[in-house]
């Protein structure tokens, strides 16, 4: 009798231990894969380095088809230049958070690597800007501090305008533009940063009028002084929404201050910014 309950104890012991041993490595790599739909792209890339399960679990198309946009197959055909099902839904997010350029290098679009939203910037070499080919008044300089290594500097104009359009298919949201400009022209001396404010004039006689329409209906306007020399500022051009039943929408944005009893200049067109209307506090504050 001793023997038999000596025995039962042994088993259970054995199977206690076996109990112990059980950890991560033993959940399914389906069950961690539908736990992965609800978490961020960067708690995600975390946890797949825990363990072969985890990391196997974060391969999944499934996954990171939920982390992309709804026009990510437009994306990846039109700036990566790639048959959307050559890639894995990871590999395709992945390459679509690294900016990309298209349509000579002049615009760049990007994801968010938190949220998965889309963003998008153009230069300011891809928008018209009345008197551009005459180098009394503007001049491309090069500039480090421009994500498209240049930026147009006006000298001194009377009529000062710059318009831009942009055809692009958004997911559906709310999105804000931005003109990137800064009072002054920057440069490097000796290594350190420098701004020649000597140019900079007129911008505090009237505003600047702003514009933006879009092929939905959408048309705003609005005036704004601008501000702050010596460091780059974005202005709020206006928002735009986009719904389900937009595939392409044609943007058409403009800056303008055309009152010609005085000039102006010293200043730095870089670009303009697309964001979701929800980075705007975030990022413009």
């Amino acid at each position: 009798m001793g023997a038999g309950v000596s025995s039962d104890l042994d088993a259970q012991k054995g199977t206690t231990n076996f109990q112990l041993k059980t950890g991560l490595n033993d959940v399914p790599e389906s069950c961690i894969s539908s736990i992965f739909i609800y978490l961020d792209p960067p708690e995600i890339c975390k946890l797949a380095r825990l363990n072969k399960a985890f990391r196997g679990a974060s391969l999944a198309d499934f996954v990171w088809e939920t982390k992309l946009p709804s026009n990510y197959r437009y994306l990846v055909e039109k700036v990566l230049g790639r048959n959307p099902d050559s890639l894995s839904k990871k590999e395709t997010f992945a390459r679509l958070c690294t900016p990309n350029r298209f349509d000579g290098g002049n615009k760049e679009v990007w994801l968010d690597k938190n949220s998965g939203k889309l963003c998008l910037s153009v230069s300011a070499k891809a928008m018209k800007i009345t008197g551009i080919d005459d180098r009394r008044y503007w001049n491309h300089i090069p500039t480090e501090e421009s994500r498209f290594e240049t930026a147009a500097y006006l000298q001194q104009i009377w009529w000062f305008e710059v318009v831009g359009e942009l055809e692009f298919e958004f997911p559906p949201g709310s999105y804000s533009v931005f003109f990137r400009l800064h009072l002054g022209k920057p440069s490097k001396r000796f290594g350190r940063r420098v701004c020649n404010l000597d140019q900079v004039h007129g911008w505090n006689t009237k505003p600047v009028r702003f514009q933006l329409s879009t092929s939905t209906g959408h048309q705003i306007s609005s005036e704004c002084y601008l501000y702050e020399p010596r460091n780059w500022v974005h202005y709020h051009a206006g928002d735009f929404v986009i719904d389900d039943s937009n595939p392409t929408t044609k943007i058409k944005f403009s800056m303008m201050q055309i009152d010609c009893t005085h000039t102006k200049g010293g200043l730095c067109v870089d670009s303009i910014f697309i964001y979701p209307s929800e980075f705007r506090q975030m990022r413009f504050k």
